[in-house]
C-alpha cells in the first residue's frame, strides 16, 4: 500500500511538473491582418490615381520632395565629446540605450536648424523585444523621456517571438526600415489619426511611397506581451496614439535603431 501511494504521488508530481513547463509564456498579439502594398503594384492604385496604401488609405501618388539633411557624418572625437556635452542634462534617469541615444543627438545637433519641430527627439531601439517600451520620445527642452510600447513589422520577425530580425527598404518586405525619420503631415486613413514620416536615410528613403506612418493599433498594448506585427510601421496602441501624434507631428527627428 505504501508502494502504491508513492508511485501515484511521483506520477502526479511529474505531470505537474510537465504541465508547468508547457504552460503558457509571454502572450502574443494578432497581426495587423493585411500585408504592405506594393508601390508599384497597378492593382493598388485608385480611381483618382492616388495609391492604395496603409490600411486602405489613400495617399497622393506624387512623392513630395524631402528636403535631404546633412549624411550623418561622424565628427571628431574631440568634437562629438563637445557636442555631446552640450546635451549632459537629457535622459538624466539613463534609460535610453547610450549608443543609440548619442548616435541620435549627434544627427539632431548638426540637422536642428532644419527641424520646423525640434522640441521633442525620439528614438525606436528595435534590437529590443517587442514586450518593451522601446520607443523613446525626449523633450529637448528639459531632458526628460517618455517611453511607451511599439509593433515593428511582419517582414523583420519571421517566427512572430517580438524580435525584429531583420530590415528593409524594399516595397512589399512588409519590414521596419532603420535610419533617421522626419515626421510630416497627419491625416485620416483606415486607422484614424495617421501620420506620414519621410526617410532621410538610404535605409528608409522609401518610407513615403511604402506608406510606412504612425498609426494607432489594436494589436498593440501598453502592456509587457509580444505585440502584434504591423507592415513595417512603428504602430502604437490606440491610447498614446493621439498623443504620440500630436506631440512630434510638423517636422521632429525620428532615429530606429538596432543593435
Amino acid at each position: 500500500m505504501m508502494s502504491f501511494s508513492l508511485s501515484k504521488f511521483l506520477f502526479i508530481a511529474a505531470a505537474t511538473l510537465t504541465l508547468a513547463a508547457c504552460g503558457p509564456g509571454t502572450p502574443v498579439l494578432p497581426d495587423e491582418p493585411q500585408n504592405e502594398p506594393s508601390a508599384t503594384n497597378p492593382e493598388n492604385s485608385g480611381s483618382n490615381g492616388s495609391q492604395e496604401v496603409e490600411g486602405g488609405a489613400e495617399l497622393p501618388s506624387v512623392t513630395p520632395e524631402v528636403p535631404t539633411l546633412e549624411p550623418a557624418t561622424p565628427p571628431m572625437l574631440s568634437e562629438r565629446e563637445a557636442i555631446l556635452q552640450k546635451y549632459d542634462y537629457v535622459d538624466p534617469t539613463h534609460i535610453v540605450p547610450t549608443k543609440h541615444l548619442e548616435e541620435a543627438i549627434l544627427y539632431y545637433h548638426k540637422n536642428k536648424t532644419s527641424l520646423k519641430n525640434p522640441s521633442v527627439l525620439s528614438v525606436i531601439d528595435f534590437s529590443q523585444k517587442s514586450t518593451q517600451k522601446r520607443w523613446y520620445f525626449i523633450n529637448m527642452n528639459t531632458g526628460s523621456v517618455w517611453n511607451i510600447h511599439v509593433a515593428h513589422g511582419k517582414g523583420s520577425d519571421s517566427d512572430h517571438d517580438g524580435f525584429a530580425e531583420k530590415f528593409s527598404n524594399v516595397s512589399g518586405s512588409n519590414a521596419s526600415s532603420l535610419g533617421f525619420y522626419r515626421t510630416a503631415e497627419t491625416y485620416q486613413g483606415s486607422n484614424g489619426y495617421s501620420l506620414k514620416l519621410d526617410g532621410l536615410s538610404a535605409t528608409n528613403s522609401n518610407a513615403r511611397p511604402r506608406a510606412i506612418v504612425v498609426h494607432g493599433a489594436s494589436y498593440v498594448q501598453d502592456s509587457s506581451v509580444i505585440q502584434g506585427r504591423s507592415w513595417g510601421c512603428p504602430a502604437v496602441s490606440t491610447a498614446h496614439r493621439d498623443k504620440v501624434i500630436n506631440m512630434i507631428k510638423g517636422g521632429s527627428l525620428i532615429y530606429a535603431a538596432a543593435k
